[in-house]
C-alpha cells in the first residue's frame, strides 16, 4: 500500500542502493526541517512567556496593570497588534525574504507577550504553571500523533477551521452576555478544537516539506509552520487556563 503522506515518486526498487541513499537523505532532511519548525515554535513560546512575566512583574503596580487597567489607546494597540503581525506574515510570505519573516516572527512573539501579560494579573502562578505543563504534555502527544499517523487528517481541516470561526463568534457574543456556563462551554470546545488543529497542522507541516525541500521557499515555510503550531499551543493553553484556572490571586 502506498504511503499517502509521502508524495515522493517511486524510484529504485526496495533494497537497492539508490533507494536506501535517497530515502536516508530525505529522512535526514525531514528531521532537520521539523526540528527547525519546533525550535522556532518553542523559542517563540519561551520569548512570549518571558515578556509577559516581565511586563506583569509587580502586580498592581506593574506596567501591564497600568496599561490595561488605566485604559487609553495603548491598551488596544497591544491587544490587536498580534493580529496585525499574523496578517502581515500570512499575506506577505510570498514577497518577503526569510530574514524579514524571522524578524516579524520574533516581534510577534514579543507583542504576544505584552498582550498575554494580563494572565499574571488574573490567575495565580500555580494555575498558570499547571495549565502550561498540561498544554505542553498534550501538545507533545498530539503533535507526535500528527507526525506519525498514516491517517489523512486533512479531511478534518475544514471542520476545525469552521469550528474556530464559530468559537470566535461565540466568544464575542459572550463578551456582552458575560455568561459563566457559556464561557465554560466555549473553553472546553476551544481545547478540543486546538487539540485537533495541533495534530492537523503537524501533519500538514510534514507534508509541506516534500513540496518545498531544496527550494527558496523552505525557510519561509518553516517560519509559517512554526507560527501555526505556536498559535495552536497558545490558544490551547489559554482555554485550559480559563477552564481549570479557578485559583486566582
Amino acid at each position: 500500500m502506498a504511503n499517502w503522506s509521502d508524495p515522493r515518486p517511486s524510484a529504485a526498487p526496495f533494497g537497492t542502493t539508490a533507494n536506501k541513499t535517497g530515502s536516508t537523505a530525505v529522512d535526514a532532511g525531514l528531521r532537520s526541517y521539523m526540528l527547525s519548525v519546533y525550535n522556532y515554535m518553542s523559542s517563540g513560546v519561551l520569548l512570549t512567556g518571558i515578556v509577559a512575566l516581565l511586563f506583569a512583574w509587580g502586580g498592581a503596580s506593574s506596567p501591564a496593570a497600568q496599561v490595561f487597567m488605566g485604559g487609553g489607546l495603548l491598551k488596544y494597540v497591544i491587544m490587536f497588534a498580534p493580529l496585525g503581525f499574523v496578517f502581515a506574515l500570512s499575506f506577505g510570505q510570498m514577497r518577503m525574504k526569510t530574514s524579514t519573516m524571522q524578524m516579524l516572527f520574533w516581534a510577534f512573539a514579543i507583542v504576544m507577550g505584552l498582550s498575554l501579560s494580563t494572565i499574571f494579573l488574573v490567575y495565580s502562578p500555580l494555575a498558570i504553571a499547571q495549565a502550561f505543563f498540561a498544554t505542553a504534555a498534550g501538545f507533545a502527544a498530539l503533535s507526535l500523533y500528527g507526525y506519525t499517523t498514516k491517517r489523512d487528517l486533512s479531511v478534518f481541516g475544514t471542520f476545525l477551521i469552521i469550528g474556530v470561526v464559530g468559537l470566535l463568534v461565540a466568544s464575542i457574543i459572550n463578551m456582552f452576555l458575560q455568561s459563566g456556563p457559556m464561557g465554560m462551554v466555549i473553553s472546553a470546545v476551544g481545547v478540543l478544537l486546538f487539540a485537533g488543529l495541533t495534530a492537523y497542522d503537524t501533519q500538514r507541516t510534514k507534508e509541506m516539506y516534500y513540496q518545498v525541500r531544496g527550494t527558496d521557499m523552505q525557510g519561509r515555510v518553516v517560519i509559517m509552520s512554526a507560527l501555526s503550531l505556536y498559535l495552536d499551543f497558545i490558544n490551547m493553553f489559554l482555554f485550559i487556563l480559563r477552564l481549570f484556572g479557578g485559583n486566582r490571586d
